[in-house]
């Protein structure tokens, strides 16, 4: 039984639900996201990890969560951050499409071929070689908006950008998209 968020949020503050209520949030929130994450570290070890790494920020947190944005919204707030943050301490995940840049590097198409939960056809492999090569800010808004469908509202409120900025990430984000697949020459 899944409660309503006001409830999860006051057994949350509660010592003795705390543990109960978290892994109530946990079940609730881990497949949206690490879907999240994944579109943004793309590889599913990474994605995991980082995924690990929110709800371990999400548990030493709680106390901090004063209730300004739905729950739903700081964790995705702290995922995107985590994902930008294993996105800066990892290079190699943005290493480039060519392999002779970086000698030494799998290309972005190889490792996600060869990622076994990897199961998009060739179109959304370049498709995903499209979106990683976009800025991780970009990535992070284009992702959110496509997939997730999150309207720019929630996403301000998520990533602390104003709604304006993010219409204009998104927009540059589906121009460079277009350009890789040479729609907009």
């Amino acid at each position: 039984m899944q409660r309503d968020e006001k409830q999860l949020i006051l057994l949350l503050r509660d010592e003795s639900t705390r543990r109960e209520a978290f892994a109530e949030v946990v079940r609730t929130y881990q497949e949206p996201l690490y879907r999240m994450v994944r579109r943004i570290v793309l590889i599913h070890e990474d994605a995991d990890d980082v995924l690990q790494n929110t709800f371990i920020k999400a548990w030493q947190g709680l106390d901090k969560f004063r209730g300004d944005s739905s729950l739903g919204t700081w964790l995705y707030r702290i995922a995107s951050h985590e994902a930008l943050d294993h996105l800066e301490r990892n290079k190699r995940l943005c290493a480039s499409i060519d392999d002779d840049e970086h000698p030494g590097h799998m290309s972005l198409a190889s490792r996600l071929e060869s990622d076994p939960y990897f199961d998009g056809d060739e179109v959304e492999l370049q498709l995903q070689e499209a979106i990683a090569s976009l800025p991780h800010k970009q990535r992070l808004v284009f992702n959110m908006k496509y997939y997730d469908e999150m309207k720019y509202e929630e996403m301000s409120q998520a990533l602390g950008t104003s709604v304006g900025a993010l219409k204009a990430s998104y927009h540059l984000a589906v121009q460079k998209i277009a350009k890789f697949f040479g729609l907009n020459e």
